[in-house]
């Protein structure tokens, strides 16, 4: 984990203990503020550790080809929460979000989407100071396979919100998204104003990460609340409004989702929000958190819960909290670790760089396919299991298809 002193101080406030490497843009050129969609694009990602040239790096990334039976589309969406002012910069206004929608699509028509822009990942990788190792053009012209128009397919299906970690926009789980929605998912990944760096708004806006500045430390109880507030409002918005309240939805296919089979989670902190929602908003049947911290910890949660994190979510002076909150989810549970793998591994960062030559972070020796393969398989297995009560032994115990997972507390 290498990094100058000053972004080591700032990843040392932010999530758990964030490993050194940096985090995928958002792009999302887009709608109107009621969420009309646009044919811009989400993000990449980046990170942050030594980069370590390898030989014959390859020209332009391409994210994995998704492993369901439907092709994807892609719509993005503008939210503006009026009810409430930007908690980072109030004298913006009300709270924006930045949603791209990936969904179940017939056919392959549409055009092709972009992972990010050139000029929000040129943000992004100065500001982890890749700036001069990582060309921006080849970083923002890694392929994805959703495309922008695609028709959609025929009936409803589950929606999964996924939110990722502090200071990593929406894009840093493009693959886990496109593959969901490729298994007959709507799939929604959420961008959440001033707490990402390189994050581009509607109107080609790149906003700042306001909260990268102070980071996480003893703000995470309320960078975790206003996370799962976030969340909430994007449900309303997507399906209508909570349960009693009547609400237009803000997407044009909203009819495709069935609003009694919502799964949610993320990334770190986008994990840990997913906890604090649950505890309030029962709409959502069944969450997970990919190598999060919790900033406030889950009392009696009774639905479906699953964690997947490195190994050191096991140690007593790891980085997590995870031993304490594993009494308070009262549901279905896992607790599953990936030998070799660090705090980036669930998400697009060693996919796309190692790709472009740059060296994973040492302390994770996974490779970026092994990595994608892992979290595909789980993740899907799990919401297989929960929305669609599809058997999953997967589920059950170690398999030798996936050695490096274990089964910390099964």
């Amino acid at each position: 984990m290498t990094m100058t002193t000053t972004r080591t101080a700032l990843r040392g406030r932010a999530v758990a203990p964030v490993l050194a490497l940096a985090l995928a843009l958002p792009v999302a050129a887009a709608a109107t503020a009621q969420a009309a969609p646009a044919a811009s694009a989400t993000s990449a990602s980046a990170s942050a550790p030594a980069a370590a040239s390898v030989d014959a790096p390859a020209a332009r990334p391409e994210l994995p080809r998704p492993t369901g039976p439907f092709a994807v589309g892609r719509d993005t969406l503008h939210l503006v929460d009026k009810s409430r002012k930007d908690p980072w910069v109030p004298s913006a206004g009300a709270r924006e979000l930045m949603a791209s929608m990936y969904y179940p699509a017939r056919g392959a028509g549409g055009r092709p989407t972009a992972y990010t822009s050139e000029k929000a990942a040129r943000e992004l990788l100065a500001y982890y100071e890749l700036d001069g190792r990582v060309p921006a053009d080849g970083y923002s012209s890694t392929r994805t396979h959703a495309r922008t128009g695609a028709h959609p397919a025929r009936g409803t299906f589950p929606l999964v919100v996924l939110s990722p970690g502090f200071t990593a926009p929406r894009s840093t789980l493009t693959h886990l998204a496109e593959d969901l929605a490729s298994r007959g998912y709507v799939v929604a990944t959420v961008d959440h104003a001033y707490e990402a760096s390189g994050a581009e708004f509607s109107g080609g806006r790149v906003l700042p990460c306001v909260g990268c500045e102070e980071g996480v430390g003893d703000s995470g109880p309320r960078i975790t609340e206003g996370r799962a507030r976030d969340l909430s409002y994007v449900l309303d918005r997507l399906i209508g409004g909570k349960a009693g309240k009547a609400g237009k939805a803000a997407w044009r296919y909203s009819g495709m989702i069935d609003a009694k089979r919502i799964g949610m989670g993320g990334h770190s902190i986008g994990g840990a929000a997913t906890a604090t929602l649950m505890g309030t908003d029962g709409r959502v049947r069944a969450g997970m958190n990919m190598d999060g911290g919790f900033h406030i910890v889950p009392k009696g949660l009774k639905r479906p819960f699953l964690l997947l994190g490195t190994e050191s979510t096991t140690r007593p002076d790891g980085p997590y909290n995870w031993a304490e909150v594993w009494p308070g989810l009262q549901g279905w549970k896992r607790w599953l670790t990936v030998a070799g793998s660090g705090h980036y591994t669930f998400t697009d960062v060693p996919v796309v760089l190692g790709q472009l030559g740059v060296d994973e972070d040492p302390e994770a020796p996974i490779s970026g396919e092994r990595a994608e393969q892992i979290t595909r398989a789980y993740i899907g297995a799990y919401f297989d299991r929960h929305l669609r009560g599809v058997g999953q032994p997967l589920l059950d115990g170690p398999t030798p298809a996936h050695p490096e997972v274990g089964f910390h507390r099964p």
